[in-house]
């Protein structure tokens, strides 16, 4: 008969293909000579923070079962993994690291977490498997799993078992993470797609949209994310040469360095655009070099260690010095998201940010002379022709996904009103092409884009980011000041 094999089509038992038969001597003496040691858990102070977020949840939907899984570890080249970043909405339900792991909410909010235990010396899987602690390392026991997040916990071989209980009209299951739960709980609006159908789209929605509003641990988090991410600027900053090029692989690779020390991982595609790269709004191939007398556009996050991110972007000289014309775009670019920031209250429409920064870059465009129509008339929604150069919005939600709450219904978010513990980027930009004929030939290749990250408070709102400076004077200042500081390893 075929071996088990996982949906990566990996044995089951975490054995691999090319594992050697081991003789009867070795493996008799492997299993001798063990010391048993216990991990030194307690609860963690977030606990009470995610007992919450599920009872709302399940408040949301009485006498139904939720599964909610964290997906599986994904194969990068052959026998070797990426690195493991549960998802969003199962560490925001559990605060759970673990690959494989899946969340049961039953009626009345009793959840059980089932996961992966330990690899014991009872079995030969803690030195022959790739799941054993011999080759990844001790992993939690059910009781210290549940101790430290406050869950019941169950053996992951037990899964197959408690979701063949479930009636097919009383659960709904946030699909796409784990192909054996998608395949275990059929939907039961009979849909066929691979996304959330039906009943089950539902839940996605009523969890993007608890997440809209933070508590006070959450928005900790992302300060202390702002915070390593305005030092992993700085570390930038400080290696960035004045006179003379340098990779930008190599900022790229200085900024993860911070973000590895200080938090889990970079919490997106670091992007690095010197030149005209920065007018390629999601540059992350990283592969060209700065060049003095020309511009740096950085848009960097750190991700901490409970997965909360950062998300800021800064434009720096790389000689220290912005010429009249690059400063004219900054100051202009400055001013439109200065003018964001401004209107953020609780009930502010979100779109009214994007609307208002907008208006101060088409009023810029019409200085420079680019604008075809008068600013109202680019501005109507027939024409918006100012967008030409600068195509994207000022403004996404942020938590523990850099855009965050991405299920919410349009109503309770793009449509919707800002309420307080929202957090949201304020990021406009102009960008002109190096091939745009419909530009002065001096500005193209220019672009300019500042993002800070911001919390929306009871009478107005809050910069997280705002360890990093804004205006074109302070930058040169800042970034003078830590030239002169010397590069630094994180410590």
């Amino acid at each position: 008969m075929a071996e088990e094999r996982t949906q990566q089509g990996k044995p089951a038992d975490g054995t691999e293909s090319h594992d050697p038969d081991f003789p009867e001597a070795f493996l008799s003496f492997m299993r001798q000579g063990w010391r048993d040691t216990e991990l030194p858990v307690g609860p963690r102070p977030e606990v009470p923070n995610h007992a919450k977020r599920r009872a709302a949840l399940a408040e949301a939907f009485p006498g139904e079962t939720l599964v909610i899984p964290t997906g599986t570890e994904k194969v990068r080249a052959n026998d070797t993994d990426h690195r493991f970043r549960p998802g969003s909405d199962f560490a925001y339900l559990t605060g759970d690291l673990e690959p494989d792991s899946v969340l049961v909410l039953r009626p009345g909010g009793e959840a059980t977490l089932f996961m992966r235990p330990r690899s014991s010396r009872a079995t030969d899987e803690f030195f022959r498997s790739r799941h054993g602690e011999l080759w990844v390392g001790r992993r939690p026991t059910l009781k210290e799993k549940s101790t430290e997040l406050g869950l019941p916990t169950a053996d992951l071989t037990e899964l197959d078992a408690a979701l063949a209980e479930l009636a097919p009209g009383r659960t709904r299951v946030l699909r796409g993470f784990d192909a054996r739960v998608d395949a275990a709980v059929r939907p039961y609006d009979g849909a066929r797609d691979e996304g959330q159908p039906g009943r089950d789209r539902e839940l996605a929605i009523a969890i993007s949209e608890l997440k809209l509003v933070k508590d006070e641990w959450e928005i900790a988090q992302l300060q202390e994310a702002c915070d390593a991410t305005v030092r992993g600027f700085e570390d930038v900053a400080r290696a960035l040469p004045a006179d003379r090029a340098v990779s930008e692989r190599l900022l790229e690779g200085i900024f993860a360095l911070r973000a590895r020390h200080d938090g889990n991982d970079v919490g997106y595609g670091s992007i690095v655009g010197a030149g005209e790269h920065a007018t390629i709004l999601h540059w992350v191939h990283n592969h060209g070099a700065t060049r003095p007398g020309e511009l740096l556009l950085m848009d960097m996050g750190v991700e901490n260690r409970n997965l909360y991110t950062a998300d800021v972007t800064r434009v720096l000289p790389v000689d220290g010095r912005f010429t009249p014309l690059q400063r004219q775009v900054y100051d202009a670019v400055y001013a439109a998201q200065q003018a964001g920031i401004d209107v953020i209250k609780p009930g502010v429409a979100f779109r009214e940010v994007h609307l208002t920064a907008m208006r101060v870059l088409a009023e810029a465009l019409k200085d420079l002379g680019l604008l075809p129509v008068s600013v109202d008339e680019a501005m109507d929604p027939a024409s918006t022709v100012y967008r030409r150069w600068t195509l994207h919005g000022t403004s996404h939600m942020l938590g523990i996904d850099v855009h965050d709450c991405a299920n919410a219904r349009k109503e309770a978010y793009r449509d919707g009103p800002l309420g307080e513990g929202y957090v949201l980027t304020v990021e406009p930009g102009l960008y002109f092409q190096p091939e745009d004929e419909l530009v002065p030939e001096e500005l193209r290749g220019i672009g300019v884009r500042i993002e800070d990250d911001i919390l929306v408070t009871a009478d107005g709102s809050v910069n997280l980011s705002a360890g990093l400076p804004r205006r074109s004077d302070e930058v040169e200042t800042w970034l003078a000041e830590q030239r002169e500081a010397g590069p630094r390893l994180p410590g």
